[in-house]
């Protein structure tokens, strides 16, 4: 998996951006067919504006935006976002794969 880091107006130390990776690298645990991950912070006066992009296979992006005064906490609701969106469409593919048939367990009448 690929997670590309990017800035506007301003710079990231290495700190920083050792810290989104990481917390990047945790949404495998949630949906293990990412393919990229990519991450945009721009900094506006003191508002941090936190946006991730996540490519999936056989799926759309998913992607979640975040503005919060401290970069980190903004980093961390982009992910609770992202996690999320994850989660619900796992469980829609698992769902949609293990639908039980119509009508299973109900008793027919004979």
């Amino acid at each position: 998996m690929q997670i590309k880091i990017s800035t506007r107006h301003g710079h990231l130390d290495s700190q920083t951006q050792e810290f989104i990776e990481n917390k990047a690298e945790r949404l495998m645990n949630q949906f293990n067919r990412l393919t990229s991950i990519s991450v945009t912070v721009d900094r506006e006066h003191d508002l941090f504006t936190v946006e991730f992009i996540v490519d999936a296979e056989h799926k759309h992006d998913f992607v979640a935006k975040e503005k919060h005064v401290d970069l980190l906490a903004a980093v961390d609701l982009v992910l609770d976002k992202l996690e999320g969106q994850l989660r619900k469409y796992k469980e829609k593919i698992q769902d949609h794969r293990r639908r039980p048939a119509a009508r299973e367990g109900v008793p027919q009448e004979e």
